[in-house]
């Protein structure tokens, strides 16, 4: 045994292991060359919190990037993020500003972490035409955090990152999370939470879509389904298109036992977060669709006021299937494909409510696509948003009298997003005809936009121009007139119901609506605010509606409407009738914007004054929520420029208080009635012309000489 030292002895099964000398000394020196290779390894893996497959381009600070490059005064370094070819070593001050110009100015953020900008040859650069693949500014990238995608121009990356926030993706499986975060955003409306998810604004790219900005839309059907609720109860009502349940959710937190809620929506994502949002409400959920386990029905605990059904299924198949009270259709665009399935099982006296939110159809922006969807020719006028609201109550009329059923319209609004519509339902072949004869066409003028609804009947005219108020066809030359339509004719609000709709938003604190329906109901009466009061001027515990008495919680419960059929339907029609004949006219239909008829160089009155100045001339007249500068009036466009221009007062008369512009022939206001004063100017005209030819003929016998000479 020659050469070989016995260092050590390791007992093993009882037997003794003899190690050479040389292979202990091996043994020492590797473990002296690893201690080095142990630091090297620290100096990459910067952070703790860095798996070690991430790529070194993604760091969370500037000095992790230093200490990647292990700068040094004394020698000179590459830097991590470039090839040799590119930036060849240097000290440690220029390669410091290497690093902040060029990799971390450039870098995209997300979360914290930045993606710096890499040279390094993790993507192939495309070939030159040489052949060979030389290192150039194409080689520049970025390297998703997400994904671990290459990613070559900033913006393309930015993108990037986009789509994956938008997809819900924000965790990456090269960043572990010791903690994890819940994906959900909680957000809070109506007391009431809800959880939604990132990219809830987005309703093409989200399963749960909702936006803030249409609350005081969801304050409106509330009020409408707590006035619905007062009448009889409970009432089973359905949010056709739940998304993240929120409209569902409010009706059951604050109405309680008066509803029973159900949710639907055909997605199943959705139907999850609807579910956890019951829960985090502290709602009971009752599910009626099958699992995939086992084809048994699961109904959670016993059927109460503080149960909501969720069922997943198409809007569609949910109406045909059941019955309903109160229906509301908020799909993503329009929703005319929903409207037969409504109309179908809805019960007598319920509600349909719908949100389009088509506007660029509706607003007349693309006018094919409101041709294709709702049948109706529109064009771009002053009143377009009025336009949209008829516009959708045609096609909610034409779809319930396929039916056999008729409607009446309690509230039409047209907000920045979209038309709220909501409709009472009447069951019958005579509200559907009643219904159907208040859709006519609109003869429009481009000229002066006077308009007028065509008159009943199906006899051709054969000249249509006549039924304008205008002259415009026969001063100007061609075709001065378009017809729209088919629209609704009809009124747009119910004065009694947006009443009883405002009683309820003072009840729950609804503080958005109140504003508005105060608007509404000045609208629907046609008076001004000044003349606004909260009591209707009937009986206060009833209003007519629909041929039949409503009466609110006031009254005897014998004499209210039960579960959607007419009680004492002989007895409620009598009185019904008589009080139709003694309510007042309905609101002109249209208004008028202040600003598109003022005349150049004059400036106008401010709007209640101007309101005032048309009221005192006899006519009906009030402000409007279509347009913060519309006047909604019975006068014709003639009359209404013609005290517009009275009260004007010219541009360059600064310091001349406002006051009547006295014109040859106008109108004084509240001496005469519109047809008595347009004859007095007629008689003004001719009396004119007579004193200019009696002072002509005076002036021809005093100057002979003079006339004979010209």
């Amino acid at each position: 045994l020659d050469g070989l030292v016995v260092s050590e002895k390791v007992k093993s099964n009882n037997t003794d292991v003899k190690i050479p000398k040389s292979e202990l000394e091996a043994e020492e020196k590797g473990a002296e060359e690893e201690r080095p290779r142990e630091s090297d390894s620290n100096i990459l893996d910067v952070s703790s919190d860095y798996p070690r497959d991430k790529h070194i381009s993604i760091q969370r600070h500037l000095a992790d990037l230093e200490k990647l490059a292990d700068l040094r005064e004394d020698e000179r370094k590459p830097c991590p993020l470039c090839p040799e070819e590119k930036f060849k070593a240097c000290y440690s001050h220029k390669l410091r500003r290497h690093l902040q110009n060029l990799h971390w100015k450039v870098s995209v953020e997300f979360e914290g972490y930045r993606m710096c900008i890499c040279h390094l040859s993790c993507r192939p650069v495309k070939p030159n035409l040489a052949g060979d693949q030389t290192l150039s500014k194409m080689g520049a990238h970025y390297h998703c955090i997400i994904c671990s995608a290459t990613i070559v121009r900033r913006t393309d990356m930015i993108g990037h990152i986009n789509r994956h926030v938008n997809k819900g993706e924000t965790e990456s499986r090269f960043i572990p999370v010791r903690a994890p975060k819940s994906p959900y955003e909680v957000m809070k409306e109506s007391a009431t939470d809800v959880q939604v998810l990132p990219n809830h604004s987005t309703p093409q790219k989200t399963d749960s879509y909702f936006n803030p900005k249409m609350k005081l839309n969801r304050q409106l059907i509330f009020c409408a389904l707590a006035v619905l609720a007062g009448e009889r109860k409970p009432i089973e009502c359905l949010d056709a298109f739940g998304a993240t349940g929120i409209m569902g959710l409010q009706w059951a937190k604050h109405l309680r036992s008066s509803v029973k809620v159900t949710i639907n929506d055909c997605n199943e994502n959705s139907v999850t977060m609807i579910k956890e949002n019951c829960h985090l409400n502290k709602m009971k959920v009752k599910v009626n669709i099958k699992e995939e386990d086992n084809d048994e029905t699961v109904e959670n605990r016993e059927d109460n006021g503080d149960t909501i059904e969720v069922t997943e299924m198409d809007a569609n198949v949910v109406m045909h299937l059941r019955s309903f009270d109160f229906i509301h259709l908020d799909p993503f665009g329009t929703s005319v494909n929903y409207l037969d399935s409504a109309f179908r099982n809805v019960r007598n006296l319920g509600i349909v409510s719908l949100t389009s939110t088509d506007i660029s159809s509706l607003y007349a922006k693309a006018q094919h696509v409101a041709l294709r969807h709702y049948g109706c020719n529109i064009v771009r006028t002053e009143y377009y948003k009025e336009l949209a609201a008829r516009t959708v109550i045609a096609a909610v009329t034409r779809a319930a009298a396929r039916c056999n059923k008729g409607i009446e319209v309690l509230l039409a609004v047209a907000l920045e997003h979209s038309v709220l519509v909501v409709v009472r339902v009447l069951r019958g072949p005579t509200p559907a005809d009643d219904s159907a004869k208040k859709v006519r066409y609109l003869i429009h003028c481009q000229w002066c936009e006077e308009r007028v609804f065509q008159k009943e009947g199906n006899m051709v005219e054969e000249n249509p121009y006549q039924q304008l108020p205008c002259d415009c066809h026969g001063s100007m030359p061609g075709k001065t007139a378009v017809l729209l339509g088919p629209l609704w004719s009809g009124a747009l609000f119910n004065t009694g119901f947006l009443r009883r709709m405002l009683l309820e938003a003072v009840q729950y604190g609804l503080d958005e609506a109140q504003p508005l329906l105060k608007t509404l109901i000045c609208e629907a009466e046609c008076t001004t605010p000044k003349h606004f009061s909260t009591h209707s001027p009937g009986d206060e515990n009833k209003q007519e509606e629909c041929g039949v008495y409503i009466r609110t919680s006031n009254t005897s419960a014998e004499s209210c409407l039960v579960h959607g059929k007419r009680k004492s339907e002989e007895v409620l029609r009598g009185p019904a009738k008589r009080q139709r004949a003694e309510h007042s006219a309905e609101h002109p239909p249209f208004y008028y914007n202040i600003h598109r008829h003022s005349i150049k160089g004059m400036n106008m009155p401010k709007l209640n004054k101007f309101l005032n100045y048309l009221s005192e001339a006899g006519y009906r007249v009030s402000r409007t929520h279509f347009d913060p500068m519309g006047v909604r009036t019975n006068a014709p466009l003639a009359q209404f420029k013609t005290v517009l221009i009275k009260y004007s007062a010219p541009t360059y008369v600064g310091a001349q208080a406002e006051g009547p512009v006295h014109l040859p022939g106008e109108i004084h206001v509240g001496e005469e009635a519109p047809a008595a004063a347009a004859i007095k100017v007629e008689e003004a005209e001719v009396a004119e012309d007579d004193k200019s030819g009696v002072a002509a003929a005076e002036f021809t016998q005093s100057h002979p000489t003079h006339c004979a000479a010209d």
